[in-house]
């Protein structure tokens, strides 16, 4: 028996974090000492009072189907939420609840992409941005993050990459996988040409904007009114709450896209888990002193790691200002980056990233996540110190 599928699937990529995540794993069934900094999630338990909510939201009985857009009360928070961090006016009925960051991304790259059409995307970037795109059968157009910019992205190279096929433009700052932070007067750059191409629509990723650092405030691109009536915002709970396993997102929509994001709710999850909406709820209202506490803990550990990268040989890092990576530059070293990421994870016991899993700018580079304790960090620079000392490249 053959069983056809669609070509679309031998478009589809995946996240290789999640490889590696399953590799490291069963290393440690095998008794080895693993030292996970690959995956992107924070080490720290969800704050007991979001947890209570959700206990609290089942034994009150909420156990059935909500609104496929997200129960009302926490559509209102969010609004009220982004109003009191930048001071902008959202509509509740624009924004919609989702199960995960991931499903914002698949809802506007679904709409926007398709043969003939263009999508460009940050590269190097979370590699689920190509994926999809890839998916749907339009042209990846990968934007270059560089180092010398302080992987931010450049307003004047994004722009000169519109075409009249662009359909849609992916951005992300905070960034992942490099923790840059794109300035505000470059942001206000890129908004000021966007001008010059009025049938582009924007994806803001901004799911890392409460994790910056050096005084630095997060510039949300929902500030711009220029830009409103075609830009998707996508944000969430998994990171800043520490909520990755909770599947928990949220993104506000253009009033004439948000119809079909809805109908692709109906379509493709019904409504998101009734409990666990309300335990978002009670994150956005409640205390925030476990946000704070995580970032300034993220902020030591920054420290630390960028320290460390630094006194590697061959190795040279610049200074993440948001999320919790690092992405440093092996060049020095003479390994290829993903032929160094493995032998780190099987020879030193260390689980990092290989640059080129997001993004053919991503070679010469590894992505390190300091979501771990400064002793376990302090320990995997050591082994990596002593990996590169004892052994060279084939």
């Amino acid at each position: 028996m053959t069983l056809h599928i669609t070509e679309a699937f031998g478009r589809i990529g995946e996240e290789n974090a999640f490889a590696v995540l399953a590799r490291a794993t069963d290393l440690a069934a095998q008794g080895r000492d693993i030292i996970n900094l690959g995956i992107g999630q924070p080490d720290f338990r969800t704050p007991d009072h979001i947890v209570e909510a959700a206990i609290k939201a089942l034994r009150d009985g909420h156990h059935g189907y909500t609104p496929a857009t997200g129960i009302k009360p926490l559509r209102e928070a969010v609004a009220a939420d982004l109003q009191k961090r930048f001071d902008v006016t959202v509509d509740p009925d624009l924004v919609l609840i989702v199960p995960g960051g991931k499903v914002t991304m698949f809802m506007a790259i679904l709409m926007f992409g398709e043969p003939g059409a263009e999508i460009l995307y940050p590269d190097p970037g979370f590699p689920i941005y190509r994926s999809m795109i890839e998916f749907t059968g339009a042209k990846p157009v990968p934007v270059p993050i560089r180092e010398e910019n302080g992987f931010a992205f450049s307003a004047e190279e994004t722009l000169s990459l519109i075409t009249p096929k662009t359909r849609l433009l992916v951005l992300n700052s905070p960034a992942n996988p490099t923790g840059g932070v794109t300035p505000k007067a470059e942001i206000d750059k890129l908004v000021a040409g966007l001008a010059r191409f009025p049938d582009v629509a924007i994806m803001s990723d901004e799911i890392y904007g409460q994790m910056t650092y050096d005084g630095l405030a997060h510039q949300t691109l929902l500030a711009y009114p220029e830009i409103r009536d075609r830009l998707i915002l996508l944000d969430g709970w998994s990171k800043t709450y520490a909520m990755t396993g909770w599947r928990m997102g949220y993104s506000v929509w253009p009033k004439p896209l948000y119809d079909a994001a809805r109908k692709l709710a109906v379509n493709s999850y019904s409504c998101v888990n009734a409990s666990a909406q309300y335990a978002g709820l009670a994150a956005l209202t409640g205390p925030q002193d476990a946000v704070r506490a995580m970032v300034a803990e993220f902020d030591r550990r920054r420290r630390v790691v960028v320290e460390g990268l630094n006194a590697l040989p061959g190795v040279s890092a610049v200074t993440p200002k948001g999320a919790f990576y690092a992405f440093p530059n092996i060049k020095k070293t003479g390994w290829r980056a993903k032929a160094l990421a493995s032998a780190l994870l099987e020879t030193a016991g260390v689980a990092t990233i290989g640059g080129p899993d997001f993004g053919v700018f991503g070679e010469g580079y590894i992505r390190l996540s300091y979501a771990n304790s400064t002793e376990n960090i302090q320990r995997a620079l050591a082994r990596m110190a002593e990996f590169l000392e004892q052994n060279k490249p084939a």
